[in-house]
């Protein structure tokens, strides 16, 4: 049965300083309108993009007794929704929350977080790339940026893709186990001052795409940010389309919000600056069917 408010229990990272994983889920899905129960797989004075010295504690072992007391209450989560994760063995905590804790027909959303612009995340190495790709297995939707989709498929960075190769990847992801695959963060070739994000949903056998313009920024945190907004739009049943759509705008709109005053970029987007545009309701749409360019000639 679902939650007369919908429950989403969110495994991720918190970072005392920097917006970042559960300081920015926690607020975006409650804004709209989600009961967020978060499950810290660790604890960081700072995030780990463009900060050094920060403190790391592991939070594997209490992950575990987390899951032991959430069964032992029998609760139910209308959608498991991971993140950073600070061990390969959370991993398989991970699969267990999704198997044992999800209401029937709920959403397991995995945002694998690997690393970007072409490099790991320096956590991370390639035991929990092997790992990750066992985990989006269990996964409904993944939200790989560019970087984490060549990784999960084992494929050299590259600077473009064209639009062929990037219908390829996608439906590949989706043959790894999931029925949705969003990709962000993608360099389309041919296209400069354009990134996108793609997705495929096999059971409909559609891809969709929505394009971003280029801001000369890069804001730790959102990735994070547009995988809670997707997550939180699809809780409110919003279609695919839609959902990236909401998201797009919104992560651009802190983007934008927050150049604008030329505040640190390490510290992420002003999330306070714009939190509140999540409440409005969808007036405007730029979401196009993504087709192979070769077939459309």
């Amino acid at each position: 049965m679902r939650n007369a408010v919908p429950r989403v229990a969110a495994i991720h990272d918190l970072s005392g300083f920097g917006r970042t994983s559960l300081t920015v889920a926690i607020p975006v899905l409650s804004a709209m309108g989600a009961q967020v129960c978060p499950m810290p797989t660790a604890v960081l004075s700072t995030h780990t993009a463009g900060f050094t010295g920060y403190s790391f504690l592991d939070l594997t072992d209490q992950m575990r007794l987390f899951l032991d007391h959430w069964q032992a209450l029998n609760l139910k989560f209308d959608a498991v929704y991971s993140g950073f994760l600070g061990s390969p063995a959370q991993v398989d905590i991970v699969a267990r929350c999704i198997d044992m804790c999800r209401v029937e027909d709920g959403l397991a959303v995995v945002d694998p977080v690997l690393g970007d612009n072409g490099q790991l995340e320096p956590t991370m190495d390639m035991e929990m790339v092997q790992r990750m790709r066992w985990l989006v297995r269990k996964a409904d939707i993944i939200t790989p940026n560019f970087t984490e989709a060549a990784l999960l498929l084992d494929e050299p960075y590259r600077e473009s893709i064209s639009t062929a190769d990037l219908m390829d990847w996608l439906r590949r992801l989706t043959a790894m186990g999931p029925r949705v695959a969003v990709i962000t963060s993608v360099p389309v070739a041919g296209h400069a001052g354009i990134s996108s994000v793609a997705a495929y949903h096999s059971t409909h056998d559609r891809f969709w795409k929505v394009d971003c313009q280029y801001i000369p920024a890069h804001y730790p945190g959102t990735g994070d940010t547009f995988a809670s907004v997707l997550t939180g739009s699809l809780l409110q049943g919003d279609s695919l389309p839609i959902a990236m759509d909401r998201a797009v705008h919104f992560v651009t709109l802190g983007i934008r919000a927050t150049f604008g005053h030329n505040s640190p970029s390490r510290e992420g987007i002003l999330l306070e600056r714009v939190l509140d545009t999540l409440r409005a309701p969808v007036t405007v749409s730029s979401y196009e069917l993504l087709e192979d360019e070769d077939r459309c000639k």
